[in-house]
């Protein structure tokens, strides 16, 4: 019996299996902080494929002077980096054209979320990958898990530091294979008083910090369940891949151009709807006080600057017109076929009037057929 048109596969799951096939393959090497072992990992395994025959090539790498990892560069080849001036200070950077122009089949990346210096093709480490991977030359690479966007609040809660450089949650969850590099505390603290992960100077000063014992068991508790979930995620790819599209949990979090909190609000909205497998938009409400022309500059560049954030974090960024946010919120629920709307949470005064009473307790109340849910950020 032919299959019925609902049982087809659509022509863009089609294009994607073409896309993904035209690309290079991502592994990453994903760990819960600097001296587990990521980069020795990393060059082992380069080591192993060019063995094999495999044309093997590093596009940069960071030994931070650690003896071991160093030993494992062999007799890799590496594509020089370019040399930048900054500021009087010499900076190497990944020479991405030389790595187009060499076309390695395989080519080992070091520290995905870099930031790269100015006046370089693009700002981020993650950008240069991308453009080997489209080119056709498959990556493997290395990363700690404090750099994923969406835990940055998680990070800076439980550790007390705020990480500078990260990378959208999307990069690792387009991985066709992730390794979790992973350590015991009592190992790592051991390394680290051994000077194998830092000078025994930077070492001290690192445990009394950053590398405390409870800071390193959670963050390789969070490890374990990142890696667990994107794992898991690849996995219902694929399926969906095969199998038909269906209808999913949309998810909406709506945002005011007041919204003091707007970034962990969304790295939150934007975890809901990666652990739910759905899309998810972020909402910007306009009501006629907040018109563009009545906003001042200061007010418009945070709320692009939030905009641009949930992009970054596999989000839809729009803006919704309307004079009263309730309605305006529902309305495009129902347009946009929305199942769970995410709201914050503050305390404070100000917050509490607008969102604790009339607006959100008249989208509670009206909301039929929609889950509200109410995050503390």
């Amino acid at each position: 019996m032919p299959r019925t048109d609902a049982a087809r596969p659509s022509p863009e799951q089609f294009l994607n299996l073409i896309r993904r096939q035209e690309r290079g393959r991502l592994k990453v090497y994903l760990g819960s902080n600097a001296g587990v072992g990521k980069t020795y990992s990393m060059l082992r395994e380069g080591q192993r494929l060019k063995k094999q025959g495999v044309d093997v090539a590093i596009g940069i790498v960071e030994t931070h002077g650690r003896a071991e990892t160093a030993e494992q560069l062999g007799d890799l080849e590496v594509i020089p980096p370019r040399q930048i001036e900054y500021r009087g200070v010499t900076l190497k950077e990944m020479d991405l054209d030389a790595i187009l122009s060499r076309r390695p089949t395989i080519c080992l990346v070091d520290e995905l979320a870099h930031t790269n210096a100015p006046g370089s093709r693009h700002s981020k480490r993650h950008q240069d990958v991308e453009d080997l991977l489209r080119a056709g030359i498959h990556v493997i690479t290395t990363v700690n898990v404090q750099h994923l966007e969406s835990l940055y609040d998680n990070v800076e809660r439980i550790t007390g530091m705020k990480v500078k450089e990260r990378l959208p949650d999307s990069v690792i969850g387009e991985a066709d294979q992730i390794v979790n590099v992973d350590l015991s505390v009592e190992d790592l603290l051991e390394r680290m008083k051994a000077g194998k992960v830092y000078p025994p100077e930077r070492a001290e000063l690192a445990m009394e910090n950053f590398f405390t014992p409870a800071n390193l068991t959670r963050l390789r508790e969070i490890t374990l369940t990142e890696v667990a979930h994107l794992i898991d995620r690849r996995g219902r790819r694929a399926e969906a891949d095969r199998a038909p599209s269906s209808a999913a949990e949309r998810v909406m979090v709506g945002l005011s151009s007041r919204s003091p909190n707007a970034p962990a609000l969304l790295r939150k909205a934007a975890r809901l709807a990666d652990r739910l497998n759905s899309p998810w938009y972020a909402v910007y409400i306009q009501t006629p006080a907040e018109d563009l022309t009545k906003t001042d500059a200061a007010t418009h560049h945070i709320l692009t600057k939030n905009l641009e954030l949930a992009h970054q974090l596999g989000g839809i960024p729009m803006t919704f017109k309307g004079g009263d946010v309730p309605s305006t919120i529902l309305a495009f629920a129902r347009e946009y076929d929305i199942r769970v709307v995410v709201m914050g949470k503050s305390h404070q005064p100000w917050r509490r009037r607008l969102f604790g009473g009339s607006i959100l307790g008249r989208l509670i109340r009206e909301s039929s057929g929609l889950d509200v849910l109410i995050v503390d950020v």
